[in-house]
């Protein structure tokens, strides 16, 4: 089963980078699930929380755009082109610097700001947009008529 980044690749378009959620970011709802275990088991709907963020968020760099989907049931998504992105902001906290995980905000010409909450090594991920904008931006040398 392809999932949703492949599914919404155009002709041509390829896939940079691919990042994921951290699990360090799910480690409240791993802690809370631990506690309330013995309370009927509802600790357990907090580990099926945090196995469903985990394994239905989406993170993708292509040479055309950056692609974020959560979601299993309701879907959202963030596709911009690469073109149209201004900035990229890495938000971490104390937790985040020690197990390399945080927050991106990705601001694009006319778009609003678009968080992506969690991600591992956001830096990392930054980086690939970067180089990929970079190599994308670049002109492509025209070949002379001699």
């Amino acid at each position: 089963m392809a999932t949703y980044v492949e599914s919404t690749l155009t002709k041509g378009e390829q896939v940079a980078y691919q990042g994921k959620v951290s699990l360090f970011s799910l480690a409240p709802l791993f802690l809370l699930g631990l506690v309330l275990i013995s309370v009927y088991g509802l600790g357990l709907l907090f580990w099926i929380a945090a196995a469903i963020r985990y394994f239905t968020t989406e993170l993708a760099i292509t040479n055309k755009r950056v692609i974020a989907k959560f979601g299993l049931i309701s879907r959202s998504t963030i596709e911009i082109n690469l073109q149209k992105i201004e900035s990229i902001q890495v938000n971490q906290g104390i937790l985040g610097r020690i197990f390399n995980y945080g927050s991106i905000v990705v601001s694009g010409a006319g778009n609003p700001q678009a968080p992506v909450p969690g991600i591992s090594n956001p830096l990392q991920f930054r980086r690939a947009f970067i180089d990929t904008q970079e190599t994308n931006g670049q002109p492509q040398p025209v070949a002379q008529p001699a």
